[in-house]
Order: structure tokens, then sequence, then C-alpha cells
């Protein structure tokens, strides 16, 4: 190895890898030897890292230099560069000041994951910690990822964990499943990430051994593309947000044709006559025949009734990807699913049952014995406040209105700073025009983040902080076998600064440094957390002794054993349900609960239910706007992290995001592959560049969320950033969540000259 060439293991959510750095620049970043599946995304890191979006020093807007307290220029204004006193002390006197005058709550401490696959230099974490040792704030709850069935499962099946991976895993699958029905379908690209870090991608794998195993695969969905164009599979074409329509329909072929298994209904399921009462049409005089699903669905009547006779014949694995809850009454395919399996009877047998997330992310399903990995403790919130995190633009808009959430009614605080470290939400939240207005009501906005993104570019301070190359930590997923040492491979870029040390010297101009860091540097934080991890292994005697935290540091990782046996969703439930009962009043699989219904939620009743979103083809918004448009995830980039970089700009075009439209839709329209278009509704507009795909149903629009958010009014958004068209609003009053995907458009030809790009610009003044 040449002298001037370093090596240094590290580890990022869309895997594990090792950077190569030569005279001080990462050139290359090679994947870890072990895993049979690396991301091409491990290879963008050189050029982000060393991109010229990075925030370079710590910056404040022109607009709140001269008028402290006012948002007017979020998004439009140029920023001037100071040092890191200044900007340290305008951020202090801010913390106090509103907390002297308005209290705690009106601090809401933003932040959304995915920022660092480090246990440590985790932003949320950190942010939590930091704001809650000063006094407190107001915190979010929830997720954009799989927000309402986190709130509805608990009801349900008395917890939400197989949403986070713990799942039937692939090799009870290859071994024993013989019917995949995929709802949503299986989309690899999705997993390529875990949260945490990956040092294995396995979904691959899993699912090609379940094929040759000759399990039969159904996908469900929209679009062909979501299931690997070299996985054999059945498509069957479905209308977007009418799969709890499907199942439901399903659910009611098995209970006339007596295929349901009572038996396993009556011991392991409480409320079934009342969902069979449901199915039947006792409660509208409607029964839920596969001609009244197909209407609604799209499905034909013969297809449905098919497929429930198929999978009550073998061994069956309903599976549900995580994007079907993020939909207006998004709860109800999620519980239709759990009936549809109950009914089949094969819930906690190998191979059988149901799954949420295969496909969704590359944890799901992932054999893994349980093993502790390194914590990082956030401390409590002194303020007891928290919103749900798919209501932030709500909170701005109206402070001191009440909301339903979850059987209880909550009022919102009146915000007067946001304080945002990791995430970006004008990627994650929906109708972005609205935030936009939204985001103009703080007196003062904080952000913490590398490069100059959607939402730095809206901030009133920006604080340049590292990337994980730039220091070092610890990584670890729950759901992963390996622990990494996280090394620092290149120093700070720029005068970038740990969000630890900017909390750090924050929290001593506070007086509560003490509190903040337990008198611990990130060094020691590491040794420390390593220590829990090891003393919490060395209590179980099925696991290897871990060794001494300078051991692990110099050997780059551990790794697990595999497990001994295949772990299957709910097996000990099925051996003995008095004995592991439920988490749920019944202490059983609740097909209907009377918790739910005690909340008088319409939008949210006691049993699973077809309840029509306000926005999807069959709604009387279609004749208005008749295309549904599908926000999927994007497969070179991580949400909106790695935009900029090479490999996710390859794919766009004249530099705007892909749109996939059926041929017939787009003859119609006079659109042409490879052409310029705009995507509209009464919410927003913006450009994208048309695909023509025979693989996306008629009716149906596909495109990646991601691009960086690009507009100066509400009039287009010009890199095609999908959130300027999705509805903000809850998806039922119980959980709250994201209804992304409930969206009507239309889309027609781009004449014009395209605008430029500003997405990318550097909005720092030049004299700064």
């Amino acid at each position: 190895m040449p002298p001037n060439v370093q090596r240094y293991p590290t580890l990022s959510h869309w895997g594990a890898y090792t950077a190569v750095v030569r005279d001080g620049r990462l050139v290359a970043c090679e994947p870890f030897p072990h895993d049979p599946d690396p991301s091409p995304m491990i290879h963008t890191m050189p050029e982000m890292v060393h991109s010229p979006l990075r925030v370079a020093r710590p910056a404040v807007r022109e607009g709140w230099l001269r008028r402290r307290g006012t948002g007017t220029g979020r998004g439009s204004d140029r920023y001037v560069e100071v040092g890191w006193d200044v900007a340290l002390k305008l951020v202090h006197e801010e913390l106090a000041r509103v907390r002297a005058r308005h209290g705690a709550e009106a601090i809401f401490g933003g932040s959304y994951g995915w920022a660092s696959a480090g246990r440590f230099h985790n932003a949320m974490s950190q942010t939590r910690r930091f704001l809650y040792a000063g006094g407190g704030c107001t915190d979010q709850v929830g997720n954009y990822s799989w927000g309402a069935a986190q709130f509805l499962l608990p009801h349900v099946i008395g917890t939400w964990q197989p949403l986070t991976g713990k799942v039937t895993d692939w090799n009870s699958v290859a071994a024993h499943t013989r019917l995949i029905l995929a709802f949503g379908g299986m989309p690899l690209r999705n997993a390529q990430v875990i949260a945490g870090g990956a040092g294995a991608h396995t979904a691959r794998d899993g699912l090609r051994r379940t094929v040759a195993a000759g399990a039969r695969i159904v996908v469900i969905s929209p679009s062909r593309g979501d299931m690997p164009a070299d996985i054999a599979a059945e498509w069957i074409p479905i209308r977007p947000n009418t799969d709890a329509a499907l199942m439901i329909g399903m659910a009611h072929v098995l209970l006339e044709d007596g295929r349901h298994d009572a038996a396993f209904l009556s011991r392991y399921c409480h409320g079934f006559e009342r969902y069979a009462a449901y199915l039947r049409g006792a409660e509208d005089g409607q029964p839920k025949t596969a001609e009244w699903a197909a209407a609604i669905c799209g499905v034909p009547a013969d297809t449905i009734r098919r497929l429930a006779r198929d999978a009550a014949a073998c061994r069956s694995l309903v599976n549900c990807t995580w994007s079907l809850q993020r939909a207006h009454h998004g709860e109800q395919p999620y519980w239709a699913c759990i009936a549809l399996a109950a009914m089949l009877g094969q819930i906690g047998l190998p191979g059988g049952g149901f799954s949420f997330g295969l496909g969704s992310i590359n944890s799901a399903g992932n054999p893994r014995i349980d093993a502790a990995v390194p914590e990082f403790h956030e401390g409590r919130n002194p303020a007891g406040r928290s919103i749900p995190v798919a209501r932030i633009a709500d909170m701005l808009l109206h402070p001191g209105a009440t909301y339903p959430f979850n059987g209880k009614e909550y009022r919102y605080p009146d915000v007067r700073l946001v304080y945002w470290a990791g995430g970006n939400p004008f990627h994650h939240h929906q109708d972005l025009n609205r935030l936009h207005a939204a985001w103009q009501r703080p007196e003062t906005i904080v952000v913490h983040e590398t490069w100059w993104t959607p939402t730095a570019r809206r901030a009133d301070i920006v604080l340049p902080t590292t990337t994980t190359l730039e220091r070092e930590d610890i990584g670890a997923s729950s759901r992963d076998r390996y622990v990494f040492a996280m090394h620092r491979a290149l120093p700070p870029q720029g005068q970038s600064r740990d969000d630890y040390e900017i909390y750090r010297e924050l929290a001593a101009l506070g007086g509560y440094e003490a509190a903040y860091t337990e008198g611990r540097d990130a060094r020691q934080w590491l040794a420390h957390m390593y220590a829990g991890m090891r003393a919490r292994w060395a209590q179980d005697p099925a696991l290897p002794p871990a060794p001494d935290f300078e051991a692990f540091w110099r050997q780059g990782y551990l790794a697990l054993p595999a497990p001994d046996r295949d772990f299957v969703l709910f097996e000990d439930f099925r051996r003995d349900p008095l004995a592991h009962r439920l988490h749920t009043p019944s202490g059983r699989i609740e097909l209907y609960s009377e918790r739910i219904a005690g909340f008088g939620y319409e939008d949210c009743p006691g049993h699973p239910a077809w309840l029509p979103p306000a926005e999807w083809l069959g709604a009387d918004a279609a004749r208005h706007s008749p295309l549904h448009l599908i926000s999927s995830q994007p497969a070179r980039r991580l949400h909106s992290q790695l935009d900029p970089a090479r490999l996710a700009g390859a794919r766009k075009i004249h530099g705007r995001e892909p749109v996939r439209i059926h041929p017939d839709d787009a003859a119609a329209r006079g659109i042409g592959d490879g052409e310029p278009v705009r995507i509209h509704n009464a919410r927003g507009a913006c450009l994208a560049g048309a695909v023509l795909d025979a693989g996306v149903m008629r009716g149906v629009l596909v495109m990646s969320t991601g691009a960086w958010f690009d507009a100066d009014d509400a009039t287009l958004e010009r890199h095609g950033n999908p959130n300027v068209l999705t509805p903000d609003i809850g998806t039922s009053r119980l959980a709250q969540g994201s209804s992304a995907l409930s969206t009507l458009v239309d889309i027609e030809p781009w004449t014009g000259a395209l605008p430029s790009l500003r997405a990318y610009e550097v909005p720092v003044a030049p004299d700064a």
C-alpha cells in the first residue's frame, strides 16, 4: 500500500464499507467483503464528502440579521457567514429568550432520523438529549415510514415491533411458504437500506431462495416494477389505496366457502363474530362479496375468489409493504391483512401468517439472534409535550388548536423556535407549499446541516456538521448481525463540527454542560456504550464473548453467529396463547377492538373496513384530477440524501425526476417518452421527465420522492419533488399518520423553455 493511502472501516445506512483516503481526500469506497449484495450508493460518498454544496462555515440569514423574529425571506434570502463564537452566542440567546418568555414547549425539537448509522452521533438522539437537559421542548412521536401502523397495531396484536423487521424470517419463508401474496410488491430498491446500517444485504437472496424452493409469488400492486424483474411472479394490477377492499373481499370468499379456520379464530382471536357480520353486510346491507370488491379495486371477481381459495389450500404468507399504510385510512389494509391471515389460520406456523415490510427495508426477515446493541440514552423530556410527526404544519399554522390522536384530545403548542438537526422536512412532509407557508411563522429556525439542503436554505442560523467519515462512532442495528467500529477517515471539512461538540458548547453557555455530557468526550461515550453492550452479551450464554473496546476498535467489527433456529412470528403465542398472551385487552388478536370502537372515530371503526380515501380513482375528485400519483421510495438515494450525486442524477431527464406513465395515458395527452411534463393539482405543480412504462397500470403515475425541493413560490416546483402534490392530512384520528399515497393529479406536456434549476446553488452572499 502506498504510504499516502489509508483505509478506514465504517458504516452507512446503505451498507458497510472501507473508506480509501489518498493525500487527505476520500477517493474510493470498498464494500464490506461479507456483504452478498452491496448497494451502489456506497460509491457516491467521495463526491458527497467533498461536494461544493457542503456548508463550509456557520451562516445566518440576512433578513433575520436585519430583523430578528421574522420568517419573511426564508427560502429566498442569502446568508452571511460568521464565526463559531458569534453563531453559538446567537443560538444560545434565542434558546434562552424563548424559554424565558414562552416556556419550553415553544421550542420544537425537530429531527427525523437517517442522518447517521452511528449509535452515538445520531442527530435525533443528540438533539433530544441537549434540549431535554436544557429544560425540555415539544418533541415528535411516530414516523413517516409506518406511523399509521405504529399506533394501530398495539390495539390489534399488542405491539408494533413486527414493523421494524422482527417478522417470520427468510429461512422459514424459503423452507415452508408456498404462496406469497405481496400486497404492494417487494421492491428491493427499498431493501438497500436499514436504520443503523447494514453489514449484509439479505433480502434479494431470501427472495431468490424462496422462489427456487418452489414458492409462487403474486404481486398485487399498481406497478409491475414493485417486484425485481429477475423474480418470476404473477402481477395483479390494483387501483391504488384499495388493498383493504380486496382483502375484505377475499375474507368474504373464505367465510362463504367455509374455508376459514374456525378453531383458530375461536382460540386465538377476539371479535370475529363482529367482523363476520360486517363481511355479510349486517351493518350496511352490503355483503362484501368478490363482486363488491372487484368494483372498488379493479381486480376481477374470479381472480379474487381464486386468490382466497389458493391461499387456503397451501402454506401462505400475506405480506404488506410499509407504503400501504401511508395513505388516507392507511390503518385499514394492515388490519384487514391480519384478519385475512387469521381466517386462513396459519399465524404462528413456519412460513405462514402475515408479515410487514418484506422488501420495504433490508432488516425485514433478516435472520438474527437477539442480542443487545450499543445504546445512547436521550433522557427524559421535562416539558412532556409531543405531536405526531406528520402534523408539523398543522402545529405551526394553528397554535392552540385541539386535535384527536389515539383516543385522546391534545393541543398544539405555540412554537416560536424550531431546532432541527438531521432529516429534511422539505422531503418527508406532504403539501410542501403549505409547509413552506407554515415555516414562515416561527420567530427563529436553527438547523444543523452538512449540505445546503432545502431545509438549510430555509433556516435562520445554519451550523455546519460533519459527515460520518469525519468522526468516530459505533454502528449497529438490532436486525443486522454485525457491530461496526466506524473510524474517522477525514478531518472535519471546512469549519464543520460534530453535533455533540456543538451541543456541548451550547450546554456550557447555558450552564448545563455536565448534565449533557456526564463528563465524557465523544470517544469516552463510545467506550461507555460498548461496555454496556458487552456486559449484556456476557449475561447470555448463547452469545460469544465480546472483546474489550480497544480490541474491538482494532478488529473493526463483530459478527454474531447465525441463529440455530428460524424465527416465526407469534410461534410462542400459537403454542400456548395463555402463557404468551398478547398485550391486548383480550390477550388475543383483536379482529374487533372495543377500545378503538370506544374512541368513536368514524374514520377508524372497531374492525377492519373499506373506507374510501379522500382521493382515489373512485372519488368525485377524479373527474378533475384523473390520475393517481404514487410517490415511491427512490432506488439511487436514501430519501433525499445523495440526490446531488451522479448516481441519482444519471436517471433524471432534463435534470428532472422521471415519472412513469402507461403509454395509453401518455398518448391521450400527447406525451412522448423522455419529454418534459408538468404534473399538477389544486395544491401545486412540478416538472418531471416522462418514462413510458406498460408495467404501470392505466390511470396511475409513479414518481420517486427525494429530488431536492426547488421552488420560489407556490406556482411551480422545478426539480420533480412530488410532495408539492401530496395531501397534508392525517390517515385517521387514531394515528394521524402520513397520507402521501392518496394523491390525485393530472399531467400535461411542458411546451415552454425549461426553467433553470436552483436546488444546488449555494446561497451564501458573495461578500461574506
